[in-house]
């Protein structure tokens, strides 16, 4: 009996230890599974960890998300760095522009400045050439024109006093033309001045034909000199005047008595 027992308490122990190895083998398993899987899920997220490790991202947190993010970033850096280099010689050009532009500044200040009294004279005949022309329209009138021939800026002061031969009065000036101005002529700038010779309904007296004509200057103050006259030619069949004769002022553009 106590020989049976025996055996059958070793056969029962080896079962049971049996059951017990396939009880915790079993057990085992499912946490290896469970582990595994977990590793398998660290190992992925390992790989997506890895991605922005790689520098293609840092400021996402998808994935797919960073490597456009991070070219972006590369071409923005790009740019940037352009943007400077283009700007360093953009301000080098502005720098050689604005030099240049000082120069042609102080280039233009040497010239002479009308303002100055120095650079400034009085029409007369010795630095002007004159020219006395009769016009078609309007009807009996004549064009005095006075080109400066100096070196210096002139002024054309008040109106032209007009002699035609040996006559004894002077034509008055209509003032209605009273420029707001004195006219000043630059070197080789002329001025203009219409006279009108006699009346085209014939109410004007005393007509004659004048066959010289002096063309005084007046001064700084109304009826003083102003230098030498002048002596422009007239037609050769001479000019007709009557008591109707009168000058308009000193003009610097011819427009402004084309119609008087």
């Amino acid at each position: 009996m106590r020989t049976r027992r025996t055996h059958l308490l070793a056969v029962t122990g080896v079962a049971l230890a049996a059951l017990a190895l396939t009880a915790c083998g079993g057990g085992t398993g499912t946490r290896d599974e469970g582990a595994a899987k977990t590793s398998s899920t660290a190992t992925t997220g390992g790989k997506g960890t890895a991605v922005p490790a790689s520098g293609k991202s840092t400021g996402s947190g998808s994935t797919s998300g960073s490597p456009g993010s991070a070219k972006g970033s590369s071409t923005s850096s790009g740019s940037g760095s352009a943007g400077s280099s283009g700007s360093a010689g953009s301000s080098g050009s502005s720098s050689s522009g604005s030099s240049s532009s000082g120069s042609s500044s102080s280039g233009s200040g040497g010239s002479s400045d009308p303002t100055d009294p120095k650079n400034r004279v009085l029409c007369n005949g010795s630095n002007t050439k004159v020219t006395a022309q009769p016009v078609s329209r309007p009807l009996n009138h004549m064009l005095i024109t006075v080109k400066n021939t100096g070196s210096k800026y002139c002024d054309l002061t008040y109106f032209p006093v007009l002699r035609f031969d040996e006559m004894q009065w002077v034509p008055q000036a209509d003032e209605q033309t009273h420029p707001q101005a004195v006219t000043t002529l630059a070197p080789g700038e002329s001025g203009y001045a219409a006279v009108l010779l006699s009346a085209a309904d014939g109410s004007g007296e005393g007509g004659m034909t004048g066959h010289k004509l002096t063309v005084g200057f007046q001064g700084k103050t109304p009826n003083s000199s102003g230098g030498a006259s002048a002596t422009p030619a007239l037609p050769a069949k001479g000019v007709y005047y009557d008591s109707s004769l009168k000058v308009t002022y000193w003009q610097q553009n011819l427009d402004d008595i084309a119609g008087w």
